[in-house]
C-alpha cells in the first residue's frame, strides 16, 4: 500500500499555481483567526507548527510550565478538525498504555474466545506527548516506531494510526530530575524543535484579562482535512532553485566536524553535526514557508528562516561550548552567516 508520502511525490501542480498558492496563504490565515481567541502573540510559534501540518512531521516543543503548549496543540487540532490525544508521560508508563493491548474475548453464544485488539491513546490525528522525556526507552520507543512507520505493532500484528497523524511532544528544559534524555535517533525523527518564551508585557497582560473574564474563549473548526492534504500537495510541488537546494545541503553539511564545509572553529564546539534527513527537512520546511506566504518558489531567506528549527535538535556540542554558553542556535547563526557572505 502506498504511503502518503508517495501519493504526494506524484503530485502534478495544478495548471492555475496562482490560484493554488492564494487558497494556501488563505489557510494559514484562517487558522490564525482561529486561534487567535486562545493564544496571543506567539505568531512564529502559530506559523512552524502549521508548517510541520502541511509536511507531514513532528514537533518537539520545549519550554517552562504555564507557556500554554498543551493549550496551543489542542486548539490546532480544534481548528483542524482533527481528533485529539494527549499521554502524559511519566516513569511507570508501558508501551501497552500508549499503543493499546489484545484483549480476550469470548462469544457467549458460541463459547469461542478470541484477542481483540483494544487501541490506546497514540490513535489520535494529533497526539500531545506531553513531557516526553520522562518516559522510560521501551516506551519512547514504542512511539519511535509509531512517528516512523505510522503503525504500532502489538502481539506481532501491525495496526495502522489514523491519516494524518502527528506527534506533537513537550519537554521541560528546566526539571531533568528522573527523567531519560531522548537518543539523538528519537530527537532525528522531529521535524523541528520549537522553543516557547516568556510573553511580553502587552501579551501577557491581554493573556490574564482573558483568562479571568466571566467569558471563555473557545476554538472553531475552520479547516477541512481536504485543504491539509491540498496544501501538503502545494508544498512538495513548490519549485526551488539549484542554487538555493546547494545553498541549503551546504548549510546542513558545514555542521559536519570533518566536512568540507566545515569552518575552523567548528571542531572546537560541535561533536556531532546533522545528518542527511536535516537536509531533506530543511528544504521541505523552507518549501512550507513558502507557500504558506504565498509564494511561488523558494528563497535563501526561506532555508535561513526555517534553519534553527531543524538543527538545532541535532546539533550536539562539546564541553568547551557548553561551558562557554555557547548555545546550537548561536552555531547556525554563525553558520548562516558564513555561508551568507560566502554566496
Amino acid at each position: 500500500m502506498p504511503s502518503p508520502a508517495d501519493e504526494i511525490r506524484r503530485f502534478e501542480p495544478a495548471a492555475d499555481d496562482a490560484a493554488a498558492l492564494a487558497a494556501t496563504t488563505a489557510l494559514r490565515d484562517r487558522f490564525r483567526s482561529a486561534l487567535a481567541p486562545v493564544v496571543v502573540g506567539q505568531r512564529d510559534l502559530l506559523d512552524d507548527l502549521l508548517a510541520v501540518v502541511v509536511c507531514g512531521g513532528h514537533c518537539l516543543i520545549e519550554g517552562v510550565p504555564g507557556l500554554a503548549k498543551t493549550l496551543v496543540v489542542k486548539s490546532l487540532a480544534r481548528a483542524l478538525d482533527l481528533d485529539f490525544g494527549r499521554i502524559q508521560f511519566t516513569p511507570d508508563l508501558m508501551p501497552a498504555d500508549i499503543t493499546g493491548t489484545d484483549v480476550l474475548e469470548e462469544d457467549r453464544g458460541s463459547g469461542i474466545r478470541r484477542l481483540r485488539f483494544l487501541p490506546g491513546p497514540l490513535f489520535a490525528n494529533v497526539l500531545l506527548a506531553d513531557e516526553i522525556n520522562r518516559a522510560p526507552p521501551k516506551t519512547q520507543a514504542a512511539v519511535l516506531e509509531a512517528m516512523q512507520e505510522r503503525q504500532v505493532t502489538v502481539g506481532g500484528v501491525s495496526h495502522p494510526l489514523p491519516d494524518p497523524f502527528f506527534v506533537l511532544a513537550t519537554r521541560n528544559p528546566l526539571d531533568q530530575e528522573g527523567t531519560y534524555p531522548l537518543p539523538e535517533g528519537q530527537l532525528d525523527r522531529f521535524m523541528f524543535l520549537l522553543r516557547v518564551d516568556y510573553p511580553k508585557r502587552a501579551d501577557e497582560l491581554e493573556i490574564v484579562r482573558r483568562t479571568t473574564g466571566s467569558e471563555a474563549p473557545t476554538v472553531d473548526s475552520v479547516i477541512e482535512r481536504a485543504s491539509i492534504a491540498a496544501a501538503a500537495r502545494i508544498v512538495h510541488a513548490l519549485p526551488i532553485a539549484d542554487h538555493v537546494l546547494e545553498h541549503a545541503i551546504d548549510l546542513v553539511r558545514s555542521t559536519r566536524p570533518g566536512s568540507e564545509r566545515e569552518p575552523e572553529w567548528l571542531p572546537r564546539l560541535l561533536r556531532h553535526g546533522a545528518g542527511p534527513r536535516a537536509s531533506q527537512f530543511l528544504v521541505l520546511a523552507s518549501k512550507a514557508h513558502a507557500a504558506l506566504d504565498g509564494r511561488p518558489c523558494v528563497e535563501i531567506r526561506d532555508v535561513h528562516r526555517a534553519a534553527p528549527t531543524v538543527l538545532r535538535h541535532r546539533l550536539i556540542t562539546t564541553f568547551e561550548a557548553d561551558s562557554e554558553g555557547i548555545t546550537p542556535d548561536e552555531i547556525v547563526s554563525r553558520l548562516i552567516g558564513l555561508r551568507a557572505r560566502s554566496g
